[in-house]
């Protein structure tokens, strides 16, 4: 029942730690994911020379895409990779798989790379280059992409970090050499090449480690949000006068609508914001030079915000798993789906109300926020089933967060929400029903997470009004902190 990578190797977790790799899910996507602003300013030369090497090749498809199109299949061969879900990392909430990087990239990228970004690689500007440039203008490229994008152009380096760390720590027969796709490319014949490495080997596939020092969560230091967010702040670094004035007057030009008396909106701005970028690019230097300026800052938030995943999604569920394999029978749970998944959330509950099981929800004494985070911890704390865990299951009316089932003909759906959604109503009363037709699936289990009385009383007033007081398929944790009696009290 190894849920990380510590326990299906029978390592201790401290050695990892040591090592400075994170301590992978081997069940579950963890939502983190590498910044490449991290190695531009990391004191380790190492990490530098993996981002020179990155704008290198950046440089080169520049040049390539000043020279004209291309063909799809030079696009498909320079621009696309596959996701790197070894890593184990990403934004799905669904095991380890991801769309990785297509067509619609290739194309953004490379017409970005043209038009608004000639002089990538020789910018006067800010201190260095980045691969975040490409994605503050364009819709085509976003977060996910520079992460995947970013993932493959070092994953020689991830492949002999992990195979080093294998040959120190783990035994021969826990290792496999295979052969990798895309790792290293060679400028004169202009192709990718594989190659060989011994790695990890868990059920059917190799694995590679990350170190931790390179991680983020949530954005990327470079971000299209806060480019665009704070957008009135950029004037201010620029040196030129005149450029200045030219880009406020532009900027506030198009916020002045004749007849308009209230306050332009965020929308507004941010749109206002996008209009002047594409008429002055030049602004996208001067914003990443800010940034640079506050560079320790992006080291120093990155590692708390790992630090915080950690504690969240590793070292919590290994408490709670801990606790359900000792002193309940939630994993051997027998009967269908229905019966199991019922029973699996009863002792879920149990664990969160009455065995401090609630601590899994909060850190530095604040609950989640999202939902896709409680998804994920219950998809880890899930794992030791003899059912099939679907996440995000989608069969044409849209996802729904578990499908549990054991072939064709029994399926159970799970929705997991927080109280303060503000479409709880509504996913009780239309979205599960639609969900469980789309599935043919007989039966669907709500379970409802809340923090507070506020949020208790209003989750109660929605179940009144829908009927659904005494719905047995509809569960509600309670996870408030304030209510769990120490131990001295209980």
């Amino acid at each position: 029942m190894a849920t990380f990578f510590s326990e299906y190797f029978g390592i201790d977790a401290e050695t990892l730690d040591s090592y400075g790799a994170l301590n992978i899910s081997i069940v579950n996507d963890l939502p983190l994911f590498i910044d490449p602003f991290l190695l531009f300013n990391s004191e380790n030369g190492e990490y530098r020379v993996l981002h020179d090497a990155m704008i290198d090749y950046l440089v080169f498809l520049r040049d390539r895409s000043a020279k004209g199109p291309v063909s799809d299949a030079l696009l498909s061969s320079w621009y696309c990779f596959g996701e790197v879900r070894q890593n184990w990392l990403g934004f799905s909430i669904s095991g380890n798989g991801g769309t990785g990087l297509g067509m619609d990239f290739a194309r953004a990228l490379h017409s970005n790379l043209h038009s608004l970004f000639s002089d990538f690689g020789e910018e006067k500007i800010t201190e260095g280059s980045h691969l975040e440039k490409v994605c503050l203008i364009s819709d085509g490229v976003g977060r996910d992409n520079i992460s995947d994008f970013t993932t493959n152009l070092i994953k020689d380096y991830l492949c002999r970090y992990t195979e080093q760390f294998a040959a120190q720590h783990l035994k021969p027969s826990d290792v496999r050499r295979v052969a990798v796709e895309k790792v290293r490319f060679n400028y004169e014949t202009e192709t990718w090449q594989r190659a060989t490495y011994a790695l990890p080997w868990v059920k059917d596939d190799f694995v590679i480690l990350t170190p931790k020092d390179i991680l983020t969560r949530d954005e990327n230091w470079i971000n299209k949000s806060d480019l665009l967010g704070d957008f009135q702040q950029i004037p201010t670094a620029i040196s030129d006068g005149e450029l200045r004035a030219q880009v406020e007057n532009y900027f506030y030009k198009i916020l002045r609508k004749p007849g308009r008396r209230r306050k332009p909106s965020s929308k507004e701005r941010s749109e206002a914001a996008r209009r002047t970028l594409l008429e002055f690019p030049q602004l996208i230097d001067y914003y990443i030079k800010l940034k640079e300026q506050h560079g320790e800052e992006a080291t120093d938030i990155s590692a708390e915000k790992v630090l915080a995943t950690e504690y969240m999604f590793i070292r919590q569920i290994a408490e709670i798993q801990h606790t359900l394999f000792r002193e309940t029978a939630f994993y051997g749970t027998n009967g269908g789906t229905y019966e199991e998944a019922h029973a699996r959330v009863s002792y879920l509950r149990d664990v969160i109300e009455n065995k401090g099981g609630h601590r899994l929800f909060y850190h530095e004494g604040k609950p989640i926020q999202r939902e896709k985070d409680l998804q994920i911890l219950y998809r880890l704390v899930w794992f030791g089933t003899p059912s099939e865990v679907g996440t995000e299951a989608n069969d044409g009316r849209g996802p729904v967060d578990f499908k549990i089932s054991r072939g064709a003909h029994d399926k159970t759906l799970i929705e997991m929400k927080l109280a303060k959604n503000t479409q709880l109503e509504r996913n009780l009363e239309k979205q599960v029903p639609i969900y469980q037709a789309a599935s043919d699936a007989k039966n669907a289990i709500k379970v409802i997470i809340y923090f507070s009385i506020t949020e208790l009383r209003k989750v109660t007033k929605i179940l009144k009004k829908l009927g659904m007081a005494d719905n047995k398929d509809i569960v509600l944790i309670d996870a408030r902190d304030d209510n769990k009696p120490s131990g001295s009290k209980a």
